[in-house]
């Protein structure tokens, strides 16, 4: 099952510089109004047909992340049904990161 990961043990990670490829499984509308730095976006409705995108570097973590958490949650399941390792569901997604630990990232 995956690990829901909070914000700001996430903020804590980057700025320890741990290995992770961060996942945004928005749209891409979403994604032109608000993204974290370095985040890949495959979209949840196309999870399945472009998961040969997501390619974490070796001993990394993998970290999925949306709006609120509701998308990231079941994209990190289906990848971890889909064979990943170290799957992280950013809790809150970037509402929480925004509101948590960064508030120049946009809300909407």
């Amino acid at each position: 099952m995956p690990i829901n990961l909070s914000v700001r043990e996430f903020e804590l990670w980057r700025q320890q510089g741990k290995p992770m490829l961060l996942v945004d499984v928005r749209t891409p509308e979403e994604h032109a109004i608000a993204k974290l730095p370095d985040s890949l976006l495959v979209p949840l409705q196309e999870l399945a047909s472009d998961i040969d995108k997501i390619q974490p570097p070796q001993d990394a973590d993998l970290v999925i992340y949306c709006h609120h958490g509701v998308r990231s949650w079941h994209a990190s399941m289906y990848l971890e049904q889909a064979g990943f390792e170290r799957v992280h569901s950013l809790a809150g997604g970037i509402d929480a990161y925004s509101q948590s630990v960064d508030p120049s990232v946009p809300r909407y």
